[in-house]
């Protein structure tokens, strides 16, 4: 392992998808906070945890539009844009970044494709995440037939 981490391209896939990943690993806690800092919870366990009083449980107990929104994100594009976007980069980006490519190419492609998620996050763009990745699987494929 400590010799792929010399590599220039698979060191940078490395931290390219790591950011990724984190910010994948983030969409929860973000939910979290606007339930915290919104004071709205779905259910009684989590408002008896911030109030023990009657009223304020009740009170606690609401809907939030900023909650819900984060909510639906979280709830839709993580589970279906991040399974078809973040599992297949890491996987493809780390065959690619075995296949040798140029570094300038390859830093393209890591840097387009983590763009494109940082974007996504307040765009909903998820086409250009997905064109990197074949663009990668292009080049795994042409790479594994032609050497």
């Amino acid at each position: 392992m400590a010799s792929l981490m010399e590599d220039e391209v698979f060191r940078s896939f490395a931290k390219y998808a790591a950011i990724v990943i984190v910010k994948m690993m983030l969409m929860g806690p973000w939910t979290a906070y606007y339930r915290m800092t919104r004071k709205a919870f779905a259910n009684e366990e989590d408002a008896s945890a911030h109030s023990k009083k009657p009223e304020d449980k009740k009170r606690l107990l609401r809907t939030d539009e900023d909650v819900e929104r984060a909510r639906r994100y979280y709830k839709y594009f993580y589970h279906y844009f991040y399974y078809y976007n973040v599992v297949p980069f890491v996987l493809i980006g780390l065959l690619f970044a075995l296949t040798g490519p140029d570094p300038f190419w390859a830093l393209v492609h890591f840097r387009v494709f983590v763009g494109s998620r940082l974007v996504h996050t307040v765009a909903y763009i998820w086409i250009v995440g997905l064109l990197t990745t074949l663009s990668m699987c292009h080049s795994v494929i042409h790479s594994a037939v032609f050497h």
